[in-house]
């Protein structure tokens, strides 16, 4: 049975921070002590969008992931495109069965390859179950150096439920938590105007609500624009709302 000690640090998490130290305490109390988490909700048929507007958690040594994220090997990774296609857990034993079947790309064997290096061997992927064709979460959770599949499978067979509801409940809190991508920050006041023009407001609405200048309204929009890499003022509000940048309660 899960424990609801755990549930409730993961769910009263007050920052991403703090849930993912829970969280990969948690999973290393598993056996598996390396994790990638990665979320978009601007997948279309042929991307996944912006590499820059991914939420992206891991613990994994940076020589692994400035190459796996970093040169775009993900995206020929085949637990990445099982993921991209189902919902729930796989162990990674399908690996040995593609590898024997001849399905895999070079592309897909050279992500093989470079795991081995860095003793990505063993392991679960978990694809959370979308609402909406836009958006995609998977996390892959690998054991520990030395640990076989076999091993995995088997700890699976005992504690995968378990498992399976932690790392739910994490992603669920994970899209609740407000999340800043790398470059995409908002400034206090950017995220006030974004939220009032999100309220419908104009901008002389806003001009007079702030004690601003219509003009010095424009600006922080245009800034804010700049800041998401968006082209409208409605595209940032709503990319704005995706991050949680506005319209959350401040701790």
């Amino acid at each position: 049975m899960i424990e609801a000690a755990r549930v409730n640090a993961l769910l009263n998490a007050a920052t991403i921070e703090e849930l993912w130290d829970h969280h990969t305490q948690f999973m290393a109390e598993y056996g598996f002590d390396r994790l990638i988490y990665g979320y978009t909700r601007y997948r279309t048929a042929t991307s996944l969008g912006d590499p820059d507007d991914f939420l992206l958690l891991t613990n994994h040594d940076p020589c692994y992931t400035n190459v796996f994220v970093g040169e775009g090997l993900y995206f020929n990774a085949p637990m990445v495109r099982w993921a991209l296609e189902n919902d729930g857990a796989c162990s990674w034993s399908v690996l040995r069965h593609m590898t024997d079947s001849g399905t895999l790309t070079p592309e897909e064997r050279r992500v093989i390859d470079f795991n081995q290096v860095h003793g990505v061997t063993a392991g679960y992927s978990i694809s959370f179950k979308s609402l909406s064709p836009r958006t995609k979460g998977a996390i892959a959770l690998t054991a520990q150096k030395g640990v076989t599949q076999s091993e995995v499978d088997a700890l699976w067979s005992r504690c995968g439920e378990q498992i399976l509801a932690l790392n739910n409940v994490a992603h669920l809190r994970i899209l609740s938590l407000p999340y800043t991508a790398p470059g995409r920050a908002l400034t206090p006041r950017q995220r006030e105007v974004l939220g009032w023009v999100g309220d419908g407001k104009t901008i002389q609405d806003i001009a007079t609500i702030m004690g601003l200048t219509p003009a010095t309204v424009e600006k922080h929009l245009r800034l804010a624009r700049q800041a998401l890499s968006v082209e409208t003022t409605a595209q940032a509000v709503l990319k704005a709302a995706f991050q949680n940048q506005i319209f959350f309660l401040e701790n």
